[in-house]
């Protein structure tokens, strides 16, 4: 990590720069009103190895039909698949959604308790869509590690891990809890629009100056 690294100046200037790209999904439909802890474990699920692009009108079209776990297990698997039709396995996530539905309904009586054991303990619930669940849902101070979030804060060489399960528990020792829910939010557009995979932007970014660009060959 270069010695100037202030973690603050960082997230403050990302900030600014996504402000004309698109909100991560989550954030976009809580912003539409599906807020709910509910639905929005439902959303990450869909976007599971899917675009925002998509992610973002099937979630909305199953939400015309099933906003609460019992509208959603009212409904057959043939059904929901198709409601799921664009994102990656559905039929798989049909069966992963009726699950979850099926233990709120009837071992929690109907209300997501906004518990991270509780949610991880669900099948097909990893701790990305837990705590990126329960950041935007409830506020709560949770850090969300996605491909681009374990990425970026590689790349800058504030961590050095493998895995973002990795990444996860050392930003949780590293970042102040009152910016854990920023991490997702801010980095996750910043990752897929600026601090790509392949050719980022180092030209323009806007933290470059803090950048170790750890691993990064070309760039635009």
């Amino acid at each position: 990590m270069k010695p100037n690294f202030d973690l603050n100046v960082v997230l403050s200037r990302i900030d600014e720069a996504i402000r004309p790209y698109p909100k991560a999904a989550m954030f976009e439909l809580a912003e539409r009103g599906y807020s709910s802890l509910f639905e929005q474990l439902i959303s990450c699920i869909v976007s599971i190895r899917t675009l925002d692009e998509t992610t973002i009108p099937v979630s909305l079209c199953l939400f015309d039909v099933a906003r609460t776990p019992e509208q959603l297990l009212a409904l057959d698997i043939p059904t929901l698949t198709d409601l799921l039709y664009g994102t990656t396995y559905p039929d798989q996530k049909a069966y992963t959604m009726q699950g979850i539905a099926d233990r709120i309904v009837n071992e929690f009586g109907g209300e997501l308790p906004a518990d991270f054991a509780t949610l991880t303990s669900l099948k097909g619930v990893g701790p990305k869509c837990a705590n990126l669940a329960l950041g935007v849902a409830t506020g709560l101070a949770a850090i969300s590690v996605d491909v681009h979030v374990h990425r970026v804060v590689n790349r800058w060489g504030y961590v050095q891990t493998k895995q973002p399960e990795q990444t996860l528990k050392v930003l949780e020792g590293q970042v102040p809890r009152d910016q854990w829910r920023d991490i997702n939010r801010l980095l996750m557009p910043f990752g897929k629009h600026i601090c790509t995979g392949t050719l980022p932007r180092c030209s323009t970014c806007p933290v470059l100056a803090y950048c170790e660009q750890v691993g990064v060959e070309r760039h635009r």
